[in-house]
């Protein structure tokens, strides 16, 4: 048994009696949610607004979204994992049973907990997320964008393509609107100018015939985020990575965050949240366990409540992300079961209590262990760790 396995343990068998009565009176305080001066809002016109759950603003959207949502991509847990994220086409575009009664479960858990924000990239998760929505569309914010169809593929860079992408959506969904079009750029930042063009032009049609409310972007590629937020204020949302290692350029991390020294960037640096404060432009944020890869039960199966070590670095990486800064609106898991969900939403319910030293040291050399040895599909990340 290593050293810091076995500390770990005795931290919380010690602390955990300590710990009881914090928590639970965490659990029962209500959530929070305010404007962009910090001002309270009217809790009444959040959608599905849960009283322990906090919310923040989606920047120019004026939506509140839960600071925990719903990734779209998945695992089922019931499959061994070594063969990736995906569970195969459907047949016929019919969702099999056991994907139906899954999603189902997550999202009925996702809603009674609180969250309002539903992200969907592929026409198989259009599939098993609009079957599972059946009835209660208007519990969720959804943001949605086809990955075969959009603006990743040259052929597709045009209005055409993009009005046919979100038909698609919509009709796999089962939806008359998106709340959002989050269109996928290509992960690589080489779309050019005339591409976001197209994208906002496309966004103009659907927007007027009623079929998408607002713009938002995904991309991989930093640089390209970042001039397409301070070029085009047609975008009011941006979705893009950040995990425990990210780290604000030129700002003193908040005290939660497990980087506790100032980067040491100067003004000429500008980081990429200083761009989406100015330009009030939402960002929620995804790939926070690294794939799932930080945990030790990745590429396994993940039944029932999963592993208490793993559930303990996803809260804890969790309310780090929210930590962060300002301009972080909400994180976007992957959640496999209805644990997953309850355990993901406790990361906003805990998070204005401190993090407590020993979970904060854990997090960061458990963090640190996992970012030096990132499978090669995800080493990109780490042009996501100063930003």
């Amino acid at each position: 048994m290593n050293n810091h396995k076995s500390s770990r343990r005795a931290f919380i068998r010690n602390a955990s009696t300590a710990a009881a009565g914090t928590i639970v009176g965490a659990l029962a305080a209500k959530g929070y949610a305010a404007d962009k001066s910090g001002q309270p809002v009217d809790t009444s016109k959040i959608l599905n607004y849960h009283p322990q759950m906090n919310y923040r603003r989606l920047g120019k959207t004026g939506l509140f979204i839960s600071q925990i949502g719903l990734g779209g991509h998945w695992q089922a847990p019931w499959r061994d994992q070594s063969g990736g994220w995906w569970w195969g086409k459907f047949v016929n575009e019919e969702v099999p049973d056991d994907v139906a009664k899954n999603r189902t479960e997550v999202v009925s858990k996702a809603i009674d907990c609180g969250m309002n924000y539903l992200d969907i990239t592929g026409a198989e998760e259009c599939l098993c997320y609009g079957a599972a929505l059946k009835g209660r569309r208007e519990k969720m914010i959804v943001g949605a964008d086809d990955s075969k169809l959009c603006p990743r593929h040259d052929q597709y860079c045009n209005v055409k393509a993009q009005l046919y992408n979100v038909e698609e959506c919509l009709r796999h969904i089962g939806t008359d609107y998106l709340d959002i079009w989050r269109v996928q750029a290509k992960m690589d930042g080489t779309n050019t100018d005339a591409d976001v063009e197209v994208m906002i032009e496309a966004f103009g049609k659907l927007h007027k015939e009623g079929k998408v409310r607002h713009l938002g972007i995904s991309s991989h590629s930093r640089p390209w985020a970042q001039h397409v937020i301070e070029k085009y204020p047609q975008v009011e949302m941006f979705i893009f990575p950040c995990t425990a290692k990210t780290r604000e350029k030129g700002v003193t991390p908040a005290r939660d965050h497990i980087e506790e020294v100032n980067a040491g960037y100067g003004p000429e640096h500008k980081s990429i949240f200083q761009s989406l404060r100015q330009q009030d432009v939402g960002l929620i944020t995804i790939k926070p366990f690294f794939g799932g890869s930080v945990f030790e039960s990745y590429g396994k199966q993940r039944l029932g409540v999963g592993n208490k070590e793993d559930n303990d670095l996803a809260l804890l990486t969790l309310q780090c992300i929210l930590n962060l800064n300002d301009a972080v609106t909400a994180v976007i898991p992957g959640l496999s079961t209805v644990y997953e969900v309850e355990n993901a939403a406790r990361a906003s319910y805990t998070r204005a209590l401190a993090m407590m030293p020993a979970d904060k040291q854990w997090l960061m050399r458990t963090t640190d262990e996992r970012w030096a040895s990132l499978p090669p599909e995800y080493a990109w990340l780490r042009d996501w760790e100063l930003v």
